[in-house]
């Protein structure tokens, strides 16, 4: 089967989106995509007030565009081209699909491998290109992981399939551990939570110091990091490692607050013992404005809530209070809240209106008018 692309349909943009994250990852290769990459340059023709709904039978979703598959795997001499607007107007699953993946696996491994390629390569409808990434999911090889780990970096469309292709393959952790570096959102989610299902020692330390962005869609993951990761095992390595104390503030606040949606301070065994561990680390470490909102958050958790909220009890409740106030009550860490909140930092902003009222902080004095009242 030639490789050569053929000729697209007309009102395709003429950009594939593989070469519009390839162009977007070359101008920063270590940091996620600016605006996870969009605008996508297809974005004008999937307005999400006229794409096709899913099936309300979730059993049948997928079949109409495996059906479109199967038509094309059944004649031999098409090229993937003829595929490159034939799934714009139906319903097509972002994740694994059963029905996709019985016709990648009936059809002939080599001709699936081709056509994913293909479509990956240079598909420039989201569409065509996500069942694509399906097929190498389905029968990819290790020498496909650069081109899903360089559409992946498009996470928010393709992070789900993305990650469950690489978690499939030989060597899919260090591949999944770049990717996870590079991207943010729902698409840092699917990353993770496929580490965390590989349960590989390699991940540990990155789950350790990385794994949560600050991002609320951390709450998904975050205890599963901590149970995976053997969070309360490496304790002893918060007092020499910032990098890892301060994720594990972002990890602990996250879990203070995603009942919903992942495992709670409530129901994490070592709850307690985690909290003690970060309270007296953290008073070795100098102020920043995310150190700062991370102890005052966890304070405000342990000042409002009541101690099986945040899995202690109450003698530990309250020592876990009283050390973290004092530490964000010294000198230092109070100039850093004060210069935020002059700065207009909307952490320091967040505090300031919507500190637990029983809070006490030296950077926050109880007249302080609310910052909307300021500009009345």
């Amino acid at each position: 089967m030639s490789e050569t692309p053929g000729t697209k349909q007309p009102g395709l943009p003429s950009v594939a989106l593989f070469d519009h994250a390839l162009r977007l990852h070359r101008q920063a290769p270590d940091k996620p995509l600016a605006r996870g990459g969009e605008p996508f340059p297809d974005d004008a023709l999937h307005d999400h007030r006229s794409r096709p709904e899913p099936p309300e039978d979730r059993d049948l979703e997928g079949r109409e565009a495996a059906s479109v598959l199967a038509a094309y795997f059944a004649r031999p001499s098409a090229h993937p081209s003829e595929l490159a607007d034939a799934f714009h107007d139906i319903h097509v699953p972002l994740g694994p699909n059963e029905h996709v993946t019985a016709v990648a696996e009936l059809a002939g491994r080599d001709r699936v491998r081709r056509t994913g390629r293909w479509l990956v390569r240079h598909g420039s409808d989201q569409c065509a290109v996500t069942v694509g990434l399906a097929l190498i999911a389905a029968v990819g090889t290790v020498e496909d992981i650069p081109s899903i780990q360089t559409i992946g970096l498009l996470s928010r469309h393709f992070g789900h399939l993305a990650a469950h292709a690489l978690e499939r393959l030989p060597g899919g952790t260090g591949a999944l551990l770049w990717l996870a570096d590079r991207v943010t959102g729902w698409g840092r989610v699917y990353v993770v939570e496929a580490l965390c299902r590989m349960d590989d020692p390699v991940a540990r330390p990155w789950l350790l110091r990385r794994a949560c962005d600050g991002d609320f869609l951390n709450a998904y993951f975050a205890g599963k990091v901590a149970t995976v990761a053997q969070l309360h095992e490496a304790l002893g390595e918060l007092d020499i490692d910032s990098e890892m104390a301060d994720h594990v503030g972002r990890l602990l606040v996250s879990m203070s607050d995603c009942a919903g949606m992942g495992l709670t301070l409530a129901r994490y065994p070592h709850a307690g013992k985690v909290l003690e561990a970060h309270a007296r680390s953290v008073g070795a470490l100098g102020p920043t404005i995310e150190r700062y909102f991370t102890v005052a958050l966890l304070a405000q958790h342990l000042t409002a809530e009541p101690p099986e909220a945040a899995g202690c009890t109450a003698e530990q409740q309250a020592a876990l209070r009283t050390s973290y106030i004092s530490v964000l009550d010294r000198g230092e860490w109070t100039q850093v809240a004060v210069a935020g909140l002059a700065a207009e930092d909307n952490r320091m902003r967040w505090l300031a209106n919507h500190r637990a009222p029983q809070l006490r902080l030296r950077a926050f004095p109880d007249r302080l008018p609310r910052l909307e009242d300021q500009r009345k």
